[in-house]
């Protein structure tokens, strides 16, 4: 089955915001500051194409 651009934009938004908790969970339980930080960082950078995908989703809709 085909997945319309609505849905794949749909989908990959979802993907995101599990990324983004994945990310920040780890940040938050990670002692290793180094290591913290860099999830840290995904996550921000993770919310910012969630972003991009929510301003095209909402063009569809």
């Amino acid at each position: 089955m085909e997945l319309s651009a609505k849905d794949c934009l749909k989908k990959a938004i979802l993907d995101s915001q599990e990324k983004i908790r994945d990310y920040e969970t780890h940040s938050k339980n990670i002692k290793d500051e180094e290591i913290a930080n860099c999830f840290k960082k995904f996550a921000e950078e993770e919310g910012h194409q969630a972003a991009e995908l929510q301003e095209l989703l909402d063009k569809y809709e």
